[in-house]
């Protein structure tokens, strides 16, 4: 699920990148400016969108309930597992720091 999210960005970034490398623009005054940033604004949420958009179909597509339902009783068996040593951990810690009383 992680190399989705990487493929996303990767292909957002690389959108980007491509409409960076524009051509420069001469100086222009702060209301033609004004107008310029709110259209790259809309720009990069239209791109944004887009991508979202593609990245929730993409994981529609590959989604699996089977492994989702295996990875939650793994998720679920392990924080089970870790907090029992911690709590054996911390009462052993506990017990060395007061002391054998």
């Amino acid at each position: 699920m992680g190399t989705r999210y990487l493929l996303a960005l990767f292909l957002i970034l690389l959108v980007l990148g491509f409409e960076v490398q524009g051509a420069p623009t001469p100086q222009q005054d702060e209301a033609a400016s004004a107008t310029l940033f709110s259209q790259m604004q809309e720009s990069l949420l239209g791109y944004w969108d887009t991508a979202k958009n593609a990245a929730q179909d993409l994981y529609m597509m590959t989604y699996l309930p089977s492994m989702d339902k295996k990875i939650r009783e793994v998720y679920s068996e392990s924080t089970a597992a870790v907090s029992t040593y911690a709590g054996i951990f911390t009462d052993q810690v506990l017990h060395m720091l007061k002391g054998g009383e």
